[in-house]
């Protein structure tokens, strides 16, 4: 059986951690930024993890 293919999309959007959990980044950073606050913009910077539940899902397509 050939190996599975990596869903490229997925692989830009996510990385495997150290620990083995599956970190992102936050949605709504990159455009029509002037009516967001700088609290908001400032916590979309930082990245978030994958909850548990989704996990699996994203580890096999990536």
């Amino acid at each position: 059986m050939p190996k599975m293919k990596s869903n490229r999309a997925a692989a830009k959007r996510f990385r495997v951690t150290g620990s083995g959990r599956v970190r992102r980044y936050k949605a709504y950073a990159s455009h029509i930024l002037t009516k967001k606050s700088a609290k908001r913009k400032r916590n979309l910077r930082k990245g978030g993890l994958i909850s548990a539940a989704e996990e699996k899902r994203i580890k096999q397509i990536i």
